[in-house]
């Protein structure tokens, strides 16, 4: 009925009522805590573009997760710094890599712990890209200014190589799995990567070690200040020719419901905020868990606004939880883990 008998607002005088009648709420038990390890010791070195966010060493990764653990907080997601990088990503599937000791620091010191491995190589290439670079030279004809005689120039392209890249992300996957790695998660949007990670596994005896897959990965602006944290910018061209692009909703899709037919166990949508359409179609479309990564631009923008007394921090950090968590995701990988957490206590 209308009003005067319909008072919306009869249900939001208080926070008590507000409370109780509450849609979407935000719980520590769905965040997941994403984390920068590098080699040394007592290193934490803070991420300029990312305030409250550090390169650790693994003995600082093991503080920073039994913290993240005693707020609640049941998973973190580990991104590793290596020693060296090269063109076979070495760092990555070496089961001394920075990321595989990590985790065998973590399931010792906080067994209960859940541990996700980032399965991507842009970190461990010496050329920043997320799989194996194939270049090709080639002669070209063009007209020198000025001249009438044509000369020859030399071009190089480059190809990030599938299906070269997929048994590399397989080796390291069932690395990381016997290092003690609970889910793995490839983000490397090669395709087929999520078949051969699974038919590696399962071979290797990991038959029960789940993937979450980035499915949707956008190729987004939204990630600088990550490829700082982690260096792993690539050294020429960009992403997009594997990332997503941005304006495609029904591809998005076609590449969730790939993953899904390859053995994906869960499903991510990466960055968040600007994908929030794609977060809400994916709930409404698979029965399977659907997990969204509050990527490190959009912790930047919230921190540095905040920094500047432009809005008030802590509540925007909630409302923007709020939104993905109301758009369908089970969970969230957020930088924002353990301040959030700490609010919701």
């Amino acid at each position: 009925m209308a009003f005067p008998v319909t008072r919306l607002r009869r249900l939001r005088r208080n926070e008590q009522m507000r409370s109780l009648v509450r849609e979407t709420r935000l719980t520590p038990q769905s965040f997941v805590l994403p984390l920068f390890v590098c080699p040394g010791e007592a290193v934490r070195k803070p991420v300029v573009s990312m305030p409250g966010v550090s390169n650790l060493s693994i003995d600082e990764l093991v503080k920073e997760a039994q913290t993240a653990q005693s707020l609640g907080i049941p998973a973190v997601i580990l991104f590793g710094l290596p020693e060296k990088k090269d063109t076979s990503a070495s760092g990555a599937w070496s089961d001394d890599g920075i990321v595989q000791r990590a985790t065998r620091a973590l399931k010792r010191e906080v067994p209960s712990l859940l541990v996700i491995g980032d399965v991507c190589l842009c970190e461990y290439m010496s050329h920043g890209h997320c799989g194996v670079v194939q270049a090709e030279t080639r002669e070209a004809s063009v007209q020198a200014s000025g001249a009438v005689a044509a000369r020859k120039a030399v071009a190089i392209e480059y190809e990030i190589a599938n299906d070269a890249t997929l048994d590399i992300l397989a080796h390291t996957a069932v690395s990381q799995a016997r290092a003690g790695m609970d889910i793995i998660a490839p983000s490397d949007m090669m395709d087929g990567r999520v078949a051969a990670i699974r038919k590696a596994l399962d071979e290797a005896g990991y038959q029960n070690t789940p993937i979450l897959s980035y499915a949707a990965k956008f190729a987004s602006a939204f990630y600088g200040p990550f490829r700082e944290a982690a260096d792993s910018a690539p050294q020429f061209g960009d992403r997009r020719s594997y990332q997503m692009d941005g304006a495609n909703l029904r591809e998005a899709l076609r590449e969730i419901t790939t993953d899904l037919e390859e053995g994906a166990d869960m499903i991510m949508v990466k960055p968040a905020m600007p994908y929030l359409d794609v977060i809400s179609e994916a709930r409404r479309r698979f029965d399977v868990p659907v997990a969204a990564y509050q990527v490190s631009g959009e912790y930047a923008m919230i921190q540095a606004a905040a920094q500047n007394n432009w809005i008030d921090g802590k509540k925007v950090m909630m409302e923007s939880l709020i939104s993905i968590k109301r758009a369908g995701a089970d969970v969230i990988l957020t930088y924002f883990a353990k301040e959030a957490a700490k609010l919701l206590a």
